[in-house]
């Protein structure tokens, strides 16, 4: 397997230090904080780890305090229900003696009923598309060296945007994006697994769709950005190492707040996720 992606899988599967606590650590990707996908795919995994035949249907998630990436995290599970169909899970993630993350989680045993779905936007698929990771020299030297480290990272993920972002020279442009991504390598079969990852990376470029109609130069402007909550819903079976298009909006900013939404797609159409998220956006003098 791919070693970034194989390290991804090792970060996720926390080790159980007593019935409902467990122990993760963190990997550094250029973010300033502790990357918040991961703390998602993190709580799902223990949250799961409480859960016998049932799989998880939504989160409800708050970041509450800026995660250190060189301390280990702890997660503590609250087994809050367990009916006839539903399981209910409250998580919360503790650094330094103090939460930095809860989460609600809820667990649902395989079941059929009417459907419908949002029909899929009509983009370019993602063959011939440019990764996300082929940034220019040019780009490369004038950002500051977190972005630097950030952009040309070995990813565990293909991410393939459908119009290649500008760093240097952005347009105001309206808040909508569509993403191709796909797992660099081929995974096992555990639907809970897909669902774990699908959490980790939901959280790549949601926030930033919120930025889009302001034209905001990241090389030189100086931002504050992190996520305050995150919603995700699952809506049916899936893979992430196969191609699923992400698209996004964001329908307000203010407050120094912005809010993303996203809806995932197979490539065949089938609405299978969707996600919403609240994060502070501070534009520095």
């Amino acid at each position: 397997m791919d070693p970034v992606l194989a390290d991804l899988l090792k970060l996720l599967k926390l080790e159980r230090i007593e019935e409902n606590i467990f122990r993760g650590e963190s990997r550094d990707i250029g973010t300033p904080q502790v990357f918040g996908g991961q703390v998602l795919g993190q709580a799902l995994y223990a949250a799961g780890q409480t859960v016998d035949e049932r799989y998880p249907h939504s989160l409800h998630a708050y970041f509450l305090r800026r995660g250190d990436v060189e301390a280990p995290i702890v997660y503590e599970v609250d087994r809050a229900r367990d009916g006839a169909s539903f399981s209910n899970r409250r998580i919360v993630a503790i650094q330094h003696g103090r939460p930095i993350f809860n989460m609600a989680a809820s667990f649902q045993k395989e079941e059929s009923g009417i459907e419908h779905q949002a029909d899929m936007p009509d983009v370019a698929g993602p063959d011939g598309l440019a990764d996300r990771s082929e940034v220019g020299e040019v780009v490369l030297a004038q950002v500051h060296e977190k972005m630097r480290r950030y952009l040309t990272r070995k990813r565990p993920f293909m991410v393939r945007p459908l119009k290649k972002p500008d760093f240097l020279n952005p347009e105001k442009l309206e808040p909508v994006k569509h993403v191709w991504i796909k797992a660099v390598d081929k995974l096992a079969d555990d639907p809970v697994l897909h669902q774990t990852l699908l959490a980790y990376v939901s959280d790549y470029e949601l926030l930033g769709t919120a930025t889009l109609p302001h034209g905001i130069n990241f090389a030189v402007t100086k931002m504050q950005m992190a996520s305050l909550d995150h919603a995700m819903w699952f809506h049916h079976p899936f893979r992430v190492d196969e191609w699923l298009l992400f698209s996004f909006d964001s329908p307000s900013t203010s407050g120094s707040r912005g809010i993303a939404r996203c809806m995932v797609f197979t490539q065949d159409g089938k609405l299978v996720a969707s996600s919403v998220q609240e994060g502070l956006i501070r534009v520095r003098d």
